[in-house]
């Protein structure tokens, strides 16, 4: 376990540090499935799940909606000074961090200390942060997961940042990502995420897409040599979002970006952040982009949340459906696990959660759901029949002319000349609802 880090102020009294405590455990500050020091399939839980605490939804995320303003009224938010503020925001961040044992951290840089319209003033801001958040690492063993720039907030990329048809704009854009860059660089970050909160249009009327687009390219041409020229190793990651705010965006979904990168030689450097929300707003399960990604060698980290059924927009609740998880960490198992990445909970308490302790529940239900459905992932993969249905419902590839079909040895005559001589095919079941029914089997 890590030590609990605080500032001067403790902001969450009477909370300690949530362990392991088991599934006859009714304590709900404690884990019943998460164990870090488990061992499923060769690598601790740990290891394998890389859990992140999320900047912007737990220590900035005010419950404000549409219809109504905050509902969530933080102690570490009173003094009138940013970077004093921001100093206090982030002890009440990293005693969040070790008491839920989180391992790592992300932030964009308008979370960590509020910025103005002076590129100078904000730089300086975020450098004296950077260097507190050094001490606070330091102190605490918790890491930085990845590191972005909110290009999508200010008024000024109300049209995009990368995509913006003013090029002042742009610039703008790229100065922020320097800065954030080098943050990011300077506290050890292990990645960089580019979300493109703007990068799409609202009226093709007023867009030219080609032209956006390779502008988009350009960019992350830019600030991929800025930060390899700085020593940087880690891997850069696109979030796909289909819309919201924009009426479209260029990062669609998985397979989009995988055009994206491929057209424009981004493939190298650059993996995916997936996120459930996203996909489902896509019209994707979670699964689906997890699979496009894992197919590309492109599964680098996932943001972890869930939507509403009952509602069209990006909701970012803690996941809950072990269902959905457990089909998730089949596909992570069998893929190799995250390139680089971990698992972050993109996610925000509930307008009307306004306890301090629902920050720590929420989290809890959220890490035991990842756990269990991680268990039960290689269960199911170790103990069932699972993997033999799946390779045997592909088996007419495995020898024969399907082999020589895959390994392009028929042409189309050679294809019609087998049809004939044939017959018509069996009727196969692809047994649907008995999969389906394994997998609550071993829930």
């Amino acid at each position: 376990m890590s030590k609990i880090v605080t500032g001067e102020t403790e902001f969450f009294k009477g909370i300690g540090q949530v362990k392991f405590e088991g599934t006859g455990s009714d304590n709900p500050m404690a884990f019943r499935w998460y164990d870090e020091n488990r061992v499923v399939a060769g690598k601790t839980l740990k290891e394998h799940l890389r859990f992140a605490g999320a900047y912007w939804h737990s220590f900035v995320g005010s419950g404000a909606d549409p219809f109504g303003g905050p509902t969530h009224f933080f102690p570490w938010d009173k003094k009138t000074d940013a970077v004093e503020r921001a100093k206090d925001k982030m002890d009440a961040a990293f005693e969040f961090f070790t008491k839920m044992n989180l391992p790592f951290y992300c932030f964009h840089d308008v979370d960590v200390v509020d910025y103005g319209n002076d590129i100078n003033e904000n730089d300086f801001r975020l450098g004296a942060l950077v260097d507190y958040a050094l001490e606070k690492q330091r102190a605490s063993g918790v890491k930085l997961l990845w590191g972005t720039a909110n290009l999508f907030s200010h008024v000024r990329y109300m049209n995009g940042a990368a995509t913006n048809p003013d090029f002042h704009v742009l610039a703008h854009g790229a100065a922020q990502v320097k800065a954030a860059l080098d943050a990011t660089i300077a506290l050890g970050g292990e990645n960089y995420v580019f979300w493109g909160g703007r990068e799409g249009y609202m009226s093709l009327l007023n867009t030219n897409m080609k032209r956006e687009q390779e502008h988009l390219a350009a960019f992350l041409h830019a600030a991929k040599d800025y930060a390899r020229g700085q020593g940087f190793k880690g891997n850069f990651f696109i979030e796909p979002k289909p819309c919201e705010p924009t009426k479209h965006q260029y990062d669609y979904d998985a397979a989009t970006v995988y055009g994206f990168l491929q057209q424009y030689g981004l493939l190298g450097d650059f993996k995916l952040n997936l996120e459930v929300n996203h996909a489902t707003l896509a019209g994707h399960t979670f699964q689906h982009e997890m699979q496009v990604a894992a197919d590309h060698g492109l599964l680098g980290s996932l943001d972890a949340n869930r939507g509403d059924s009952q509602n069209g927009w990006d909701t970012d609740q803690f996941p809950n459906n072990i269902n959905e998880v457990a089909e998730c960490m089949m596909i992570l198992l069998q893929s190799g696990g995250l390139q680089g990445g971990g698992i972050n909970f993109d996610a925000k308490i509930r307008r009307n959660s306004t306890d301090p302790a629902d920050l720590f529940y929420a989290h809890i239900g959220g890490m035991d759901t990842f756990a269990r459905g991680l268990i039960i992932a290689d269960n199911i993969l170790q103990n069932s029949d699972y993997k033999k249905l799946l390779n045997d419902r592909y088996s007419s590839f495995d020898s024969g002319k399907g082999k020589e079909f895959e390994e392009g040895k028929l042409s189309l005559e050679h294809l019609r000349a087998f049809a004939v001589a044939n017959g018509e095919p069996a009727v196969i079941s692809g047994k649907q609802e008995y999969l389906e029914n394994l997998i609550n089997r071993y829930i």
